[in-house]
């Protein structure tokens, strides 16, 4: 009787039953205390990337090295281990990048966000990810009005986006106007661009934020000017309040704490 019964129970947590399933969270221990992550499936490359360096060790002994207050605070950089006070950092990882994975408006830079820190546009046009490097989300809470004059904001940034993909072909042309003082050159090649460039910038809508994206903005908070630019992977389920403590340290002029925070990262199974 007691095996029929051990094998209806089975049955009934089978994975289309309805039985809650086991889940990998990630688990990041300093001496402010514990932050517990879930990391998204719809970015699996920084996903499966994350968990291989977390099995591997390699983000034990590594600290939080750039502290922003209202901001965010970031680590994951393999040259902070055992680091001089002196020592720069923000430059180290594995030795690759990772594929953008950006999935706006669904994941956005809420408090508690977990996203990818890389390089800038200017040197990285497609946005790929730090290999290791990552960011956690404080930011500040907004009210609607900020939020309103940030879609504005937003809006005129993805017009300029749009005038710089016509323009980049041009570039060198461009360039060498401006060097020679050429104006009425240069005047004619912005008249071109800006044409090839209206019919899209015509159809761009006025840039409205999502309203679950405005309710955590003017409630949680979070750091909405890095939307849609960086991939988010992952959000802390427990241990905000420790982000706040964190990010509260004094630091030095390059953001990185006077008192060193250092992680050990796991994986848990709840």
């Amino acid at each position: 009787m007691r095996q029929i019964t051990i094998l209806l129970l089975m049955a009934l947590c089978m994975p289309f039953a309805g039985c809650a399933q086991k889940q990998e969270l990630v688990l990041i221990e300093t001496s402010f205390g514990n932050i517990k992550i879930k990391l998204y499936d719809e970015t699996p490359l920084h996903r499966d990337n994350f968990i291989k360096l977390v099995r591997s060790g390699f983000y034990d002994g590594l600290l939080f090295h750039r502290v922003i207050n209202e901001f965010m605070i970031q680590g994951g950089d393999p040259d902070s281990r055992d680091a001089a006070p002196s020592k720069q950092l923000g430059q180290g990882g594995p030795g690759y990048n990772v594929d953008a994975e950006i999935i706006y408006p669904k994941y956005f830079h809420k408090k508690g966000a977990l996203a990818a820190a890389r390089q800038g546009d200017q040197i990285n046009p497609k946005k790929q990810s730090s290999g290791s490097q990552f960011y956690l989300v404080q930011g500040k809470v907004y009210s609607n009005e900020e939020l309103d004059q940030l879609e504005k904001v937003t809006g005129d940034r993805q017009r300029q986006e749009i005038m710089m993909k016509y323009m980049m072909p041009h570039r060198e042309t461009f360039m060498q106007f401006q060097k020679t003082g050429d104006q009425a050159e240069l005047q004619k090649l912005i008249e071109t661009v800006t044409a090839q460039a209206a019919p899209e910038v015509e159809v761009l809508q006025a840039y409205k934020m999502p309203e679950e994206q405005r309710l955590a903005y003017t409630t949680i908070g979070g750091t909405p000017n890095l939307d849609n630019a960086y991939t988010v992977f992952g959000e802390v389920v427990e241990g905000l309040d420790v982000i706040d403590k964190i990010a509260a340290l004094e630091t030095d002029a390059a953001a990185k704490p006077i008192q060193d925070v250092v992680t050990t990262v796991k994986i848990i199974i709840e």
